[in-house]
């Protein structure tokens, strides 16, 4: 795990390269239908038509800009972020608190933490919100305002996530060798979240379990590795599993994403 926890600032340096491949809050359970509304609190941060700051705790970097995520995006309380593993989760959020208010329900997905402050005390649950999302609560024409509110009272519930043309991605992180082996996971659909991620590697029948290091990025500290590597992921929310074979070819690249064929129903 040291090993590991030393090559996180390194890998925050990341250039973005993709090459592509045919690629809990346990009392919230996932719902496919509106009625499971449950009170919260949000804020917002970063500038008000953008996406908070850029990347966040879950390391997904300038992608939270881009399709599918386009800045509608939140920091999770510590009760939502569960240490890094509730990155990825989907919500529907609304505030519901004055005129301001839509009533229509906004989808986020927790790429940040929000640490402290208002979002802190034991099971806590709150939203800061990217300024978009925010935004997109208000009424016609009462943004501006809604921004000026403050804290607002909302209600939220847990949704599967949908990344429509996306299967999942493995970003290596930089820095990744044969005896150290990094990924982020991106756009995984369904409960959005991780418990474990194993690695297999050419020619085994071994699976080999990584360490999440930091938010979405998980390791493995061991080697030689011998690729092509197949991936297997197990969600946190309802323990569902996963397996891109041979997801990562044998001549990979550090700073490369590789894209899936698969993601979850």
């Amino acid at each position: 795990m040291t090993v590991c926890l030393a090559y996180e600032v390194a890998w925050l340096m990341f250039i973005s390269c993709e090459i592509a491949l045919g690629v809990n809050i346990n009392q919230y359970k996932l719902v496919k239908e509106e009625g499971n509304w449950q009170p919260a609190t949000a804020t917002w941060y970063g500038s008000p038509n953008g996406d908070g700051s850029e990347g966040g705790a879950c390391g997904y970097g300038s992608l939270v800009k881009q399709i599918p995520f386009q800045s509608k995006i939140a920091a999770g309380s510590p009760a939502l972020f569960k240490d890094g593993k509730g990155c990825g989760a989907c919500y529907q959020v609304k505030c519901t608190e004055n005129g301001l208010c839509s009533q229509s329900a906004v989808t986020v997905v927790i790429t940040d933490e929000c640490p402290g402050g208002i979002c802190s005390g034991s099971g806590k649950i709150h939203f800061d919100l990217s300024g978009t999302s925010f935004s997109d609560m208000a009424s016609p024409g009462t943004s501006s305002d809604l921004l000026n509110a403050g804290v607002v009272s909302i209600l939220f519930q847990r949704v599967p996530c949908e990344y429509v043309g996306k299967n999942i991605a493995f970003h290596v992180n930089e820095g990744a060798t044969e005896y150290w082996f990094a990924v982020l996971i991106e756009y995984e659909d369904g409960d959005g979240d991780l418990e474990a991620v194993d690695l297999k590697q050419a020619n085994s029948d071994t699976w080999q379990g990584m360490q999440q290091t930091w938010g979405a990025n998980w390791c493995l500290n061991s080697g030689p590795l011998q690729a092509p590597f197949s991936i297997r992921l197990q969600s946190l929310s309802t323990g569902r599993t996963l397996t891109a074979n041979n997801v990562i070819p044998q001549n990979w690249q550090a700073s490369a994403t590789y894209r899936s064929l698969v993601n979850y129903d």
